[in-house]
């Protein structure tokens, strides 16, 4: 019998991943919004620390980070030159000891010229270049030298070259070890041939383009000849073979840049003798000042210091320094840390290949969702690089915050005012709908029973007068008519101290879920949202979501009652409610306009709050303090308050603000009317 075992998919993207949460988004970004940050910051946020189970750009950085470690303990970049050393020591060698057996003159001549060669490696080769060797080992190796390095640089440029030069290299090695040196020889002639007739064609093709030419036709011509110097994904464009050759000969130049002087003189030096002993010197001259030319901006000159023991080829080199180039420009869009900055600047082909399709389809699931937040009206962009919350947004935040505090109120608690009985304040139109938490209305218990015995009709078990058993689906509710409304000013304290005590953002979603509470249950209602630090201000939902922490201090109440008393007056007709969140004694009040601080409170300013207070109370309109904290002297001062106001004190932890602020709202209504 078969066997299988199953693990987490590995294939790319997820096949039977959903789709993508935008609400969720949303949610995560109100949350962000309601600690005090931007909407642009808190967007940013998301999208590096990724959504609905996906990685981030954060993460997707680090990935890369640590490729770019693991590059540069990848080996030597002295590597070719290295090894030429070592092979012309072989070579020496060997020579030396074919002439150790000859008793002739011409021999110790000849090991005094090996003994006098340069120290440096290029000028020694090129002084060895027309000299007859004794030893036939010593000269195969010899020649490897600049075989080796002119079929490294080759395929360093053309990668798709490598493994052809590599297999031709070894025929010919072969052929002269089966005493066939003539045969070699012409295997090489042609391979060079072949060799600049490309070269001289790609010079021509990019004359051509440099010059403004339509190249389709020629460059398709180059590709059906020469195709297989660019390996299983060759380039579909003149333009995607220039960025990839330009590519590859930065990073050659990036590698000599790494050495020291020394090495990069010798290096240079052999690999221009190499090319230039194949006869491809000027043309990989020519086609390297056209890539220059054709991709300025490219980055030619900057060092990077490989950790590496093992000897890297140029090609090997080339490799890792156009990924640590790949890297760098990715590292560099996944941290979105420049002006404009968005997700198009991500080159999602570069994702895939350095970090895989799994870290692609991450990319191109926060670019949708990035996306998707502008296109479905969540966000809109507010000024030059500053997004916004759309009034779709503020609605759903408002929704989330309202459910939050009608799941906490389920389970109901002293305080927590959860009043069904509330609906009886207005009249029955005599119509009923389905209940949902939350409703005020009375129960229809005809209607909700019906229910019941109309869902369960048909059930086995249940015959005539049998059980009927509830379920919170069948509950329904009388319609009725409120008879009045309420205006009701909702002041928030906006002062430091709410944000470095962690009330912040319980404060602003109190005042979204009773924004919201007003505008879908209760639209008769007339709500204003005041704002208060060292000066008050009216704000709507929207603004108050987006104000960011301020460092000035202050706690005007006085400047935010007078605005209260302001709002109330407009609307004689309707049952006043004045509601206060703070976690402070008044610290500020206006005197001739303009707003005096100090602390501790100045009996100006406690006089001034008061006389706004006894202003209200003439208004028969009671004032709710909501203390957050366990400020003593504050504590006094709103027992004080409620005293000659007729209010009430209540004291909630700032996660259970909403609960409270609601609760005591929905009160106010029903004793009102």
């Amino acid at each position: 019998m078969a066997r299988f075992s199953y693990g987490a998919w590995a294939g790319g993207p997820d096949p039977l991943a959903g789709p993508l949460d935008v609400r969720a988004a949303v949610d995560a970004l109100g949350r962000e919004v309601m600690e005090g940050r931007s909407v642009r910051d808190a967007l940013r946020d998301l999208l590096e620390r990724g959504e609905d189970g996906r990685r981030g750009l954060r993460d997707l950085a680090a990935r890369a980070a640590r490729r770019q470690k693991e590059l540069r303990r990848s080996g030597d970049l002295a590597g070719p030159l290295q090894r030429a050393r070592e092979q012309l020591a072989q070579a020496l060698d060997a020579e030396r000891e074919a002439l150790a057996m000859s008793d002739d003159d011409a021999a110790r001549e000849r090991e005094q010229r090996l003994d006098d060669l340069p120290r440096d490696t290029a000028e020694a080769v090129r002084e060895l270049e027309d000299d007859a060797w004794r030893s036939p080992v010593a000269e195969q190796l010899y020649r490897q030298i600049r075989e080796q390095l002119r079929d490294d640089v080759m395929g360093a440029q053309f990668a798709g070259l490598r493994d052809a030069l590599a297999a031709a290299r070894e025929a010919r090695r072969a052929a002269e070890e089966g005493g066939d040196a003539e045969g070699a020889r012409a295997q090489q002639a042609a391979a060079m041939a072949q060799m600049k007739d490309m070269l001289a064609d790609l010079n021509a093709l990019l004359a051509a383009h440099a010059r403004g030419e339509d190249t389709t036709e020629q460059f398709e011509q180059f590709m059906e000849r020469h195709g297989d110097a660019f390996g299983d994904d060759p380039p579909e464009s003149v333009e995607e073979l220039v960025d990839e050759l330009a590519r590859r000969q930065a990073a050659m130049d990036r590698m000599l840049s790494s050495l020291s002087p020394q090495q990069r003189a010798e290096l240079s030096d052999l690999m221009a003798d190499a090319l230039g002993d194949a006869g491809l010197e000027a043309e990989m001259a020519a086609l390297g000042d056209a890539l220059r030319a054709l991709r300025p901006g490219l980055d030619r000159r900057s060092r990077e210091r490989f950790t590496g023991s093992d000897p890297m080829g140029v090609g090997e080199a080339t490799d890792a320094l156009a990924e640590l180039s790949d890297l760098d420009s990715l590292a560099q869009a996944l941290g979105q840390d420049y002006p404009g900055a968005t997700l198009d600047d991500v080159d999602v082909e570069a994702v895939e290949r350095q970090l895989g399709a799994g870290a692609a389809a991450d990319v191109r699931a926060l670019a949708e969702l990035d996306a998707e937040l502008r296109r479905q009206g969540w966000l809109s962009p507010d000024g030059a690089d500053a997004l916004s919350l759309t009034p779709k947004a503020m609605r759903r935040l408002g929704q989330t915050a309202l459910a939050a505090v009608f799941s906490r109120m389920r389970g109901g608690r002293r305080g927590q005012h959860d009043d069904r009985s509330a609906g009886s304040a207005g009249e029955a139109t005599g119509s009923w709908r389905a209940w949902e938490f939350g409703d005020e209305q009375p129960l229809d218990a005809v209607r909700t029973v019906q229910r019941a015995v109309l869902r369960t009709a048909g059930t086995p078990g249940r015959g005539a007068g049998g059980a009927v058993t509830l379920d919170v689906d069948d509950f329904a509710v009388v319609e009725t008519e409120r008879r009045t409304g309420a205006a009701v000013a909702l002041c928030v304290d906006l002062s430091f101290s709410m944000v470095a005590e962690g009330r912040w953002a319980p404060m602003k979603q109190t005042a979204l879920a009773l924004s919201h509470l007003i505008a879908t249950r209760f639209p008769g209602d007339e709500l204003e949202i005041i704002g208060f630090g060292r000066t008050a201000e009216v704000l709507t939902a929207a603004e108050l979501a987006a104000v960011e922490p301020s460092g000035v201090q202050g706690t005007n109440l006085q400047h935010a009652l007078a605005l209260a008393r302001r709002h109330v007056g407009r609307h004689p007709g309707l049952e006043p409610v004045v509601l206060v969140v703070t976690d402070g004694e008044p610290t500020a009040h206006l005197e001739d306009g303009e707003a005096v601080f100090w602390w501790p409170s100045l009996p100006e300013t406690i006089e001034a709050t008061v006389h706004e207070v006894d202003a209200l109370t003439r208004m028969r309109t009671p004032i709710n303090t909501f203390v957050l904290g366990d400020d003593p002297g504050l504590r006094r001062f709103v027992e004080a308050l409620a005293r000659r106001n007729g209010g009430r004190v209540l004291a909630p932890s700032a996660d259970r603000l909403g609960e409270y602020v609601v609760s005591d709202y929905l009160d106010s209504r029903a004793a009102g009317r």
